[in-house]
């Protein structure tokens, strides 16, 4: 008799398997930055009733640039 050879294929491990999946960085930085910015809105905006509106805007920018800094 003459050796069968193998002839099933590997599988493929899908990633539901814990294939190792890796997500970039901005994956997780943007949402974390996204819900920051989102509470300061939140919590700053009612807060002062005499602040302009230029003037929280620009706030605004500044704690979000603070942020992407690190």
């Amino acid at each position: 008799m003459a050796a069968l050879a193998n002839t099933t294929r590997p599988r493929r491990r899908s990633a539901l398997q814990g294939g190792g999946a890796r997500l970039p960085w901005w994956a997780v930085a943007l949402p974390a930055v996204a819900f920051t910015l989102l509470l300061t809105l939140i919590v700053d905006g009612g807060g002062s009733g005499a602040a302009k509106d230029g003037e929280s805007a620009a706030r605004l920018l500044a704690t979000a640039a603070q942020l992407l800094r690190g």
